[in-house]
C-alpha cells in the first residue's frame, strides 16, 4: 500500500506538475488580475518551509537519533545541495526568469531568452533537462521518506514539492518552446524528466526499508532539501523592489502556503 501511494504521488509531482504549468501557460498566466509567477512562487516557498520545520523535522526529532548527530545532517544536507547547486544539477533561477519574462512580455522578449538558453541550455536543452532530472530524482527520494515515515506526512511533502515544481517548469516549457519551437516536443521532454521522480520514489522506498534505522536521517537530508530551495532559490527570486500592495499580495501567498500546509499537517496528525 505503501509503495503504491509513493508512486502515484511521485507521478502526480512530477508529471502532474508539468501539465499543470503547460495548463496555466495556456491560459495566459501571470495577466493583469491574475495568479502570476510571483505569487506561485512565494506559495512554494511558505509550503517548502513550513513541510520541513512543521513536519519532517518534527517527525525526525521523534526518533531514536539524537539532535547533535540530527543537526549535523541537517548542515551537511544543506552544503550537499549547495554543491549540486554549484553543478548546476539544482538551481533553477535562469528558468524562472525566462518563464516569467514571457508571462509579462517584456519588449526585449527575443533578446532575453536567446540570453537564458545561451546561458547553459544548449543542444537542445539537454542541460536543462539533466539537471531536472537529478531534482526530480532527489525528489521522488525525499517523499518517498516521508511517506514510509507516515503516509499523511509523505502526501503533504508531495503536495509541497509539486507548488515548488509549478513555476520551475513553467520556466522549462517556456526556454524549450523557445530552441524548438515545437510546444508538444517540450512538454513531452519535461513530462520525461519529470517521470524520474517516480523512479527517486521506488529507490527511496527500497534504501529506507534496507536502512531502516536511518529514516530520521532521511527526513533530514529532506527537510534540509526544501530548506535550500525555499531560502537558496525560490526567496532571492522574489527580493526584488515592488509596491506596498504588490509585497502585501507576495507576503500573503507566502502566508498561505504557511498555513495550509500547517493545518493539513495538523489534520493529519489529529487523525493519526
Amino acid at each position: 500500500m505503501t509503495l503504491g501511494a509513493i508512486i502515484l504521488a511521485t507521478l502526480a509531482a512530477g508529471i502532474g506538475s508539468v501539465w499543470l504549468a503547460a495548463a496555466l501557460l495556456r491560459l495566459g498566466l501571470g495577466g493583469r488580475g491574475r495568479v502570476g509567477p510571483q505569487h506561485l512562487l512565494s506559495l512554494a516557498a511558505g509550503a517548502l518551509l513550513a513541510t520541513a520545520f512543521t513536519l519532517m523535522l518534527p517527525e525526525a526529532f521523534e526518533g531514536e537519533a539524537g539532535a547533535r548527530s540530527l543537526f549535523a545532517t541537517l548542515l551537511l544536507g544543506l552544503v550537499f545541495f549547495f554543491l549540486l547547486d554549484k553543478a548546476e544539477l539544482w538551481h533553477h533561477g535562469h528558468e524562472h526568469s525566462a518563464g516569467e519574462r514571457h508571462l509579462h512580455g517584456h519588449a526585449h522578449h527575443g533578446h532575453g531568452h536567446a540570453h537564458d538558453h545561451h546561458h547553459g541550455h544548449g543542444h537542445g536543452g539537454w542541460t536543462l533537462l539533466t539537471g531536472d532530472s537529478v531534482h526530480c530524482f532527489g525528489d521522488g527520494v525525499l517523499i518517498a521518506s516521508a511517506f514510509v515515515a507516515d503516509m499523511r506526512l509523505g502526501a503533504v511533502a508531495a503536495l509541497s514539492v509539486l507548488a515548488h515544481e509549478v513555476p520551475h517548469h513553467i520556466g522549462d516549457l517556456v526556454v524549450l518552446r523557445h530552441s524548438s519551437h515545437h510546444r508538444s516536443a517540450a512538454l513531452l521532454k519535461v513530462s520525461l524528466a519529470g517521470a524520474v521522480t517516480a523512479l527517486g520514489g521506488l529507490v527511496g522506498y527500497y534504501l529506507v526499508g534496507i536502512w531502516d534505522g536511518a529514516l530520521p536521517y532521511f527526513l533530514t537530508v529532506a527537510a534540509s532539501s526544501f530548506i535550500y530551495v525555499a531560502l537558496a532559490d525560490l526567496i532571492p527570486q522574489l527580493q526584488k523592489r515592488l509596491t506596498a500592495a504588490q509585497t502585501l499580495v507576495q507576503i500573503a501567498w507566502l502566508a498561505l502556503g504557511i498555513v495550509a500546509v500547517t493545518v493539513i499537517g495538523s489534520l493529519a496528525h489529529h487523525g493519526h
